[in-house]
Order: C-alpha cells, then sequence, then structure tokens
C-alpha cells in the first residue's frame, strides 16, 4: 500500500525475491499526496487501506510509504493481527558507512517532522551528523510520470546542493517515489556520495516474515500483480507500465 506509484519500487524488490507470491497493490491516489496531511489523516486513510487488504486476502501487508509507516505503522499493529512491514529510511546502513561522518536525508514533510526519522537518528548515528531536507512537489511530479524534466533537474539541485555543500558522502532517499528519480539524483551528487534507499532491505524483511510464519508461496509459477487505485484506475496504469515497464507490462490488470 503506498499513496500513489512509488512503492511499486518496493513491489519489483518483493517481485524479484519472491516471484511466486500474488501480490496485490493499493494506491491510495484519490487522497495523494500523503505527505503534508495531517498524522491523524494519514492514520485513518492506512487503516482504511489494511482493512481493503485485508477483506482481499492479503496476508502480510507492505506499508510502502515513508509518510504513512512514520504516521501510522504502530496504530496498524495495534489495530490489526496481520503482519506488517514498514519502510523506514535507511538511517542504520549509511551512518555505520558513512566515511566524513555526514549523512543527507530528503523525504517529505511528513517523514522529516516525524518522530520515526528522530528516533533512528537517535538511536544509530551517533556521532553522525544527519542533515534532511524536505523536498515539497518532488513526489507529485513522478507521480505525474515526470522523472527527466527540467524542472526535476531544477528541484533536485534545490534540494541537493545545500546537501553537497554540507560535504555527505551518503543520501537516504526517504520517500518510495525518489526511487525512481535516483539516476538524475545520482548524476548531481556524482561519485563521491552514495544514494541508499529501503526497498531491497523491506522486501529482504517481507521475505522473512513469511519463512518464520511458513507464510511463504511453494507454487513454482510466477504469481500475478493486480493494482487497485482509488482516484484514476486507468491514468494510474498507464503510468505505473510507463515508469516499471517489466513490472507492469500491457497485461497487468487494475
Amino acid at each position: 500500500m503506498d499513496s500513489g506509484i512509488g512503492g511499486l519500487s518496493v513491489v519489483e524488490q518483493v517481485n524479484a525475491l519472491m516471484p511466486s507470491e500474488d501480490i496485490i497493490y493499493y494506491a491510495d491516489t484519490l487522497n495523494f499526496p500523503y505527505g503534508s496531511k495531517s498524522r491523524e489523516e494519514v492514520q485513518e486513510l492506512a487503516c482504511q487501506a489494511a482493512d481493503w487488504l485485508l477483506d482481499r486476502g492479503a496476508k502480510i501487508i507492505v506499508v510502502a510509504c515513508n509518510t504513512a509507516s512514520s504516521a501510522a505503522l504502530a496504530t496498524l499493529r495495534n489495530r490489526f493481527s496481520a503482519p506488517f512491514v514498514g519502510m523506514v529510511p535507511a538511517i542504520k546502513p549509511a551512518s555505520a558507512a558513512t566515511r566524513s561522518g555526514k549523512v543527507g536525508v530528503i523525504a517529505t514533510k511528513g517523514t522529516v517532522q516525524g518522530q520515526v526519522l528522530a528516533d533512528l537518528v537517535a538511536q544509530f548515528a551517533t556521532g553522525v551528523d544527519v542533515f534532511t531536507r524536505e523536498c515539497p512537489l518532488l513526489a507529485e511530479l513522478v507521480e505525474q510520470g515526470e522523472v527527466k524534466s527540467s524542472r526535476v533537474h531544477t528541484l533536485l539541485h534545490q534540494y541537493l546542493d545545500p546537501l553537497i555543500a554540507q560535504g555527505i558522502d551518503y543520501l537516504v532517499l526517504g520517500c518510495t517515489h525518489y526511487s525512481f528519480l535516483r539516476p538524475a539524483i545520482e548524476e548531481i551528487v556524482g561519485p563521491k556520495v552514495s544514494v541508499v534507499d529501503a526497498a531491497l532491505p523491506v522486501a529482504r524483511q517481507v521475505q522473512r516474515v513469511l519463512t518464520e510464519r511458513d507464510l511463504l508461496s511453494a507454487r513454482q509459477k510466477p504469481g500475478s500483480l493486480t493494482c487497485h487505485a482509488t482516484g484514476d484506475s486507468r491514468g494510474f496504469l498507464e503510468m505505473a507500465r510507463r515508469l516499471c515497464p517489466g513490472l507492469c507490462p500491457k497485461g497487468a490488470t487494475v
């Protein structure tokens, strides 16, 4: 589940690790973006999404949205008995690997100002300077399919240049939408800055939880991907095919 198309970057990793699993992707495009909403609003929307997915037989739910994970993961775990795996910015690996002692984080307002990020920094970034930047409009542009436009490039420079000036050598992508901007981001920050996100670690955690609970699919054939968008379903699928052509081929359902 995610507020839009960003979580498909996580679905790609889950599908690569567990290709026989059926995946139902809930994109709350009607209420996108979550980053500017109140904590209470995000909690309510996340619970609605979880209800919808559980009604359709979900055995585990991945909250593939940093904002929703920050605001609602504890609420979801308290309200539902199903296992939930959330997105958290990759502060731990970045802080462990940094050589300069300076790590940058780009994310939505909800994530930057949320308690989860503050707790991660306090727990894993002792002795490390962590510089955060709220990035208005970035997720919105990705949602519209803009990943290479001059407008995106200008915004990225606006958000990244101050972090580069601080001397960071690791940049954490704190929003799943930003994974689709990774090539442009890496071009701007240059080879001396490592760019990390949490998509693959989250997919591995999903695999661990399913294995521990003996819930992994034993089928040999590939699983299916079904997408549900609360807003414009046709537009969502068209954008998904553009950004994830291998994951969402022409025959994908929505």
